[in-house]
């Protein structure tokens, strides 16, 4: 062996070794401003009601405060990252969403903590967007899939996390739960500084071209669909725990462990997704994922007992990270060799995501305190919302099919 080879060979490591590290990085920053940040709420609502932070219905609201700061880092993200650089504002966004825990344990005012949660969710939107752009190119193109899961990953463990540690914590206290979780993100958010790649490594990826590109509606089709399934979660989201807590009169201890079978479904939900995808392709396995949604968020809705209702958190919860790298997967199949326009798609994917789902975070708990306290309802508006995505691919589908099959007829 040459040394020109050994050089080669110690080179390819190294920059096995930094891709990963980089990887563990995009996974730290959606632990934290999409695991934790966001989900972290849902078992502390009916805490945050019992302790009379807030009344129910303004916590409810403060929930969506998260989601509503989600669509603003969406649109934020690309724009500011290209002002600052996208190092500079991974940084930023984690230790904003760091900073909003620690805020989160002084309920000064509904104002204050409206503004950290929303701050909270801008820094996951951002995260969002930048974070797994800015890590994949420098993976091998035969590892990505797997890269990708690892990263989306990082929301399961943060919402099995959340599941486990918040009832530990809230036997120290409200407050103490809020700066636990601070103290968790700051750690994180130092194993993450120095793991980010450079910006001009970020910037250097290959660009390639070719001739044709899908037409524009069936990207917007897409866009709608994925939008329509985060509001389908949001009854899961941020009602979960609340309804077996207070809905069913379990308590919170039993709430939790339903939040746990949730996290533990978004944990292994990116991997299975991802999995399923190799083997039927990806525009197949979003049809398979709307469809089992769809029958998943309308289960609590018909009460048939504890059996059932596992079997919800844990689908619902596999879905809501694994149509992540489905959708990006999809995106891929209709922008072949056009990074630039991947990952502009994906920002407007993530938009369409957080804008409804922030309008049905709003819409949700005014129906819920309008109708009060009716949890059921909530669920058969999400399983609506999973039909009707199901029923658009489907339309699309068949609308891209005919002209195909008139052309090949004699």
């Amino acid at each position: 062996m040459t040394d020109a080879t050994t050089h080669e060979i110690d080179r390819n490591h190294h920059g096995t070794r930094m891709a990963w590290r980089a990887v563990l990085s995009a996974f730290c920053a959606c632990l934290i401003g999409i695991g934790l940040a966001r989900f972290a709420y849902t078992p502390l609502l009916p805490a945050i009601v019992d302790a009379h932070w807030f009344e129910a219905s303004a916590a409810a609201y403060l929930g969506a405060a998260n989601l509503s700061g989600y669509l603003a880092g969406a649109l934020l993200g690309r724009p500011v990252a290209a002002r600052i650089s996208t190092v500079l504002t991974l940084r930023i966004m984690m230790l904003a969403a760091t900073a909003a825990f620690f805020a989160c344990a002084f309920p000064i005012s509904f104002p204050w903590f409206f503004a950290w949660r929303f701050a909270a969710g801008l820094a996951g939107g951002a995260l969002m967007v930048l974070a797994a752009p800015a890590v994949l190119p420098l993976v091998p193109p035969s590892r990505r899939g797997l890269a990708s899961g690892v990263i989306f990953m990082g929301i399961g463990a943060g919402v099995a996390l959340s599941g486990t540690l918040v009832p530990l914590l809230l036997q120290q206290g409200l407050r103490q739960t809020w700066l636990g979780l601070g103290a968790l993100s700051l750690l994180l958010t130092v194993v993450a500084w120095a793991g980010w790649p450079h910006d001009d490594a970020i910037d250097s990826a290959p660009a390639q071209h070719a001739a044709h590109l899908p037409k524009r509606w069936t990207l917007r089709a897409l866009y709608i669909e994925y939008a329509l399934n985060a509001a389908g979660w949001v009854p899961h989201m941020i009602f979960l725990v609340d309804f077996v807590a207070r809905g069913l009169g379990s308590g919170l201890q039993v709430g939790a462990e339903y939040w746990v079978l949730f996290g533990l479904g978004a944990t292994v939900g990116p991997i299975l997704a991802g999995h399923l995808a190799d083997r039927t392709g990806f525009a197949a396995a979003l049809r398979f994922a709307f469809l089992l949604e769809a029958v998943a968020v309308a289960i609590p809705a018909f009460g048939l007992g504890q059996g059932w209702l596992i079997v919800s958190s844990l689908i619902v919860g596999a879905f809501v990270t694994g149509t992540v790298p489905l959708m990006l997967g999809r995106i891929a199949e209709l922008l072949p060799h056009h990074p630039a326009q991947q990952k502009t798609a994906w920002s407007l994917a993530t938009v369409f995501f957080a804008l409804f789902q922030a309008a049905a975070a709003y819409g949700l708990s005014f129906v819920f305190a309008r109708t009060g306290g009716n949890y059921y309802m909530l669920f058969f508006i999400g399983t609506g919302a999973m039909v009707l995505a199901l029923a658009i691919d489907l339309a699309v589908a068949a609308f891209v099919r005919a002209p195909r099959e008139n052309a090949r007829a004699p």
